[in-house]
C-alpha cells in the first residue's frame, strides 16, 4: 500500500493580486499583496511573506521563516530551521527548530542556503551562498560561508 498526502494549497491567507504557478505545496502560511509564487515551491505553515515578493521555482521555505516586503527569492533557494544540534535531525521536536527573519528589499540568488538567521534590509545574497550568521549591514554577500564583498549601490 502507498500512503500519499495531497497538500496543494490549503489554509493559506492570501493578500490581493497573488499569482501562483502550480504545482505548489502551500499550507498554513500568509502571502502578502502583489506576490508571485513559481512552480514546485513549498511554503510551510506559519511562514509569512510580505508584499511585492517574488518566489521562484523549486524553492523550499520551511516553518519559522518571515520574509519582508519587496523581496526576490531566486530558483532553488533552501531555508533551514533545524541545525542538527544534537548530531541528527530534530524531527518533530519543534522546540529545537530556529527561526529566520528576512528584512525588506532582500534578493537571494539561486541555490543559496539560508540557515536560521536574521538578514537586515537592502541585502543581496549571491547565487550558491550559504548564510550561516546574521547579516546586520546592507550589502552584497557571497560564498560559503557568506561574506560581505561590498556595500549595495
Amino acid at each position: 500500500m502507498i500512503k500519499t498526502n495531497k497538500i496543494g494549497i490549503k489554509n493559506v491567507d492570501f493578500g490581493k493580486n497573488v499569482s501562483i504557478v502550480e504545482p505548489v505545496n502551500m499550507y498554513g502560511c500568509k502571502i502578502g499583496n502583489d506576490c508571485f509564487i513559481g512552480p514546485f515551491v513549498e511554503i510551510q505553515k506559519d511562514v509569512e511573506i510580505g508584499d511585492h515578493c517574488k518566489i521562484q521555482s523549486h524553492t523550499f521555505i520551511c516553518e519559522l521563516v518571515k520574509i519582508g516586503n519587496h523581496c526576490f527569492i531566486a530558483h532553488g533557494v533552501m531555508f533551514i530551521n533545524d541545525l542538527f544540534q544534537e548530531g541528527g535531525p530534530a524531527g518533530g521536536d519543534k522546540a529545537k527548530w530556529k527561526s529566520t527573519n528576512i528584512g525588506n528589499n532582500v534578493s537571494i540568488g539561486s541555490n543559496a542556503t539560508i540557515l536560521p538567521v536574521r538578514i537586515t534590509n537592502d541585502v543581496v545574497i549571491g547565487a550558491g551562498a550559504v548564510v550561516t550568521k546574521d547579516i546586520t549591514e546592507p550589502g552584497i554577500y557571497v560564498g560559503n560561508p557568506a561574506k560581505r564583498i561590498r556595500s549595495k549601490k
